[in-house]
């Protein structure tokens, strides 16, 4: 058997008709750059996640970008965020010329350390320096949204959410009310990277706030800094969701939430099969909780005693395709190579070494599953 990652084709025979009559309905109406389905792609999404404005833009990377300039950060200013994520999450601070300190993850959820973070805020010998904090709910996982806004309201601290991977991820507080991921922050962001919850047919992102001047600057930043085409107020850039893709995402939202629960769903299925190995330590499982606390982005396993690489090529040998998020941290990245420094996150560091992501689409099928869990009941038993 051949078990993908990743199948974006069974969802699209599944909604097929729908995706070519819209993309039909946009080529006939002539409108492809910024038309009616951007705009009601953004009234739609910003309604779901829970706030006021939602700007398109043509990528994730493009929104991560555009919302620290929004904040209007840039030299001699420090940023907080996660050295366990994908690479735009730290190269918007820098291509921005602020720079980034680091704060350790949490070994259950992957997520950045609240608690790291606020021992930065008050012991950091820049702290005055410290403009924003970026957190990423990884893999689809939320983190305590409730904690967030407690960190943000403390130290009076900017927010950027980065939700690239977790759109519609929900948080709980105390008092019961339940806030998504996006809500929180002064931006967030999304990406529609084809293999994403919400994925477009190509690239596409979205920039999501509560405050209307950031909003603006966001939407008149994207169109070359021009409120009026040809008048330039800002020196902006090109950065427009594509109105087909706009199109794709507004029928694919009809279907996220489905989606969602076939996710969860999905792991809670690896998670029977392979409870085993967990008990006696040779992996360890994601949570998973009722509601939508995580997405499942990924299904991400951490493969103990040093046998991970040996488990992706034995799962590659069977058919099985696997993937590595992340196998190198970012402070260990060539690129963010500063002035000779060592740093040194041991918990970030311990999760490159030991994370394996197994098949995960809302169409993938139980026998699929089944095969997948065995061959890696298979692969244990022999060890």
């Amino acid at each position: 058997m051949k078990v993908p990652l990743f199948d974006l084709t069974r969802q699209y025979q599944s909604i097929r008709s729908e995706i070519l009559n819209c993309i039909d309905e946009v080529l006939k109406s002539g409108r492809v750059i910024l038309g009616p389905n951007v705009e009601r792609l953004e009234n739609e999404i910003a309604s779901y996640i829970g706030v006021r404005y939602a700007i398109g833009v043509a990528n994730g990377s493009d929104a991560l970008y555009i919302a620290v300039k929004a904040l209007n950060i840039g030299e001699g200013d420090l940023v907080i965020t996660t050295p366990f994520t994908f690479f735009a999450t730290v190269s918007c601070i820098t291509r921005n010329r602020a720079s980034f300190i680091f704060a350790d993850i949490d070994e259950e959820t992957f997520n950045v350390d609240l608690n790291e973070v606020e021992k930065i805020l008050q012991e950091h010998p820049n702290k005055e320096r410290i403009k924003a904090f970026i957190p990423v709910h990884l893999f689809g996982r939320t983190i305590d949204l409730e904690r967030l806004e407690n960190i943000k309201n403390k130290y009076g601290l900017k927010i950027i959410e980065d939700c690239a991977q977790s759109i519609g991820s929900e948080w709980t507080y105390s008092s019961g009310q339940r806030k998504k991921s996006g809500s929180v922050g002064d931006l967030a962001i999304l990406s529609f990277f084809p293999t994403k919850n919400l994925g477009a047919y190509g690239d596409g992102g979205m920039i999501l706030t509560n405050d209307e001047k950031l909003a603006e600057f966001c939407k008149v930043f994207r169109v070359h800094g021009a409120k009026v085409k040809y008048f330039h107020e800002i020196e902006g850039i090109n950065s427009r969701l594509d109105e087909i893709q706009a199109a794709i995402l507004r029928v694919k939202m009809k279907y996220l939430d489905d989606y969602h629960r076939k996710r969860i769903e999905i792991a809670r299925k690896y998670n029977d099969h392979l409870k085993d190995l967990q008990k006696n330590g040779f992996i360890v499982l994601p949570k998973v909780e009722d509601g939508f606390g995580c997405v499942f982005h990924q299904y991400v396993v951490r493969v103990k005693n040093g046998l991970r690489d040996s488990l992706k090529e034995f799962l590659k040998q069977n058919g099985v395709e696997t993937a590595i998020y992340y196998p190198l941290p970012m402070h260990k990245q060539k690129c963010f190579e500063k002035d000779g420094l060592t740093y040194s996150f041991p918990k970030a560091e311990k999760a490159c070494q030991e994370v394996l992501a197994l098949p995960m689409f809302p169409e993938l099928l139980d026998e699929e599953i089944e095969y997948v869990s065995s061959k890696i009941l298979e692969f244990f038993k022999g060890v």
